[in-house]
């Protein structure tokens, strides 16, 4: 039986449906939530959202239908004081930054133990944040490895220039790929090393970074 004191409402957002089931059962029996919804898609949360508000949001950053980071943020503007806890399986070190420089409360990989998701949605319920393990270790090596390659590590080489510049110009990852005699899983490696670099979220934001910065002008030659 809930614990009387039992006061907040929350919902999980996963596309996977024995993944969804286990993250309500699980959650089901931490004292502080009194009801919870699950949903598998980020438009079915925010036609939810239209009707009711959650206190506590539990989701999958890899959803069928939308950006999980974008629907982090559709949470934020609804719901300022929301708590948001990540679920996710992704461990490179691109979804590891956008992840850090997310306003989430808590980042649990699906490898981990289970009880790291008790733990994290235990600490957002209470106003305090929490990540797992080994996501604090790889954010700690990532940013000592940047904290001495800075310069390095933002600096695109030649070739990733040479993808970026057929980023903006709308090419696709086969034609990059025959342009520049290149495979398509090279081509998609410059991409996601641009991305990495330029803290960018899409193809356009990237390409909207790199002008700032000046690594591409207009017109686009």
């Amino acid at each position: 039986m809930k614990n009387e004191e039992a006061c907040l409402n929350a919902v999980v957002v996963d596309d996977h449906s024995l993944v969804l089931e286990g993250l309500k059962s699980l959650l089901g029996g931490l004292p502080a939530i009194r009801h919870i919804e699950a949903v598998r898609t980020g438009h079915e949360l925010l036609e939810k959202m239209a009707r009711q508000t959650f206190d506590i949001y539990l989701l999958d950053v890899e959803l069928p239908d939308m950006d999980g980071l974008a629907l982090v943020d559709a949470i934020r503007c609804q719901q300022p004081q929301a708590k948001i806890v990540v679920n996710t399986m992704h461990e490179e070190i691109w979804t590891i930054r956008r992840l850090a420089e997310a306003r989430v409360d808590g980042v649990v990989f699906k490898t981990s133990d289970p009880g790291h998701v008790l733990r994290a949605v235990t600490a957002a319920a209470a106003g305090e944040k929490y990540f797992c393990p080994k996501f604090e270790k790889l954010l700690h090596k990532m940013d000592r490895t940047e904290n001495g390659t800075a310069a390095a590590a933002e600096t695109p080489s030649p070739r990733e220039l040479d993808v970026l510049r057929a980023m903006a110009k709308g090419y696709s990852t086969v034609e990059i790929s025959h342009l520049l005699f290149i495979s398509e899983n090279t081509v998609e490696t410059h991409r996601k090393n641009l991305m990495q670099k330029f803290g960018a979220r899409n193809a356009t934001d990237l390409v909207l970074r790199a002008l700032a910065k000046g690594y591409l002008t207009l017109p686009i030659e």
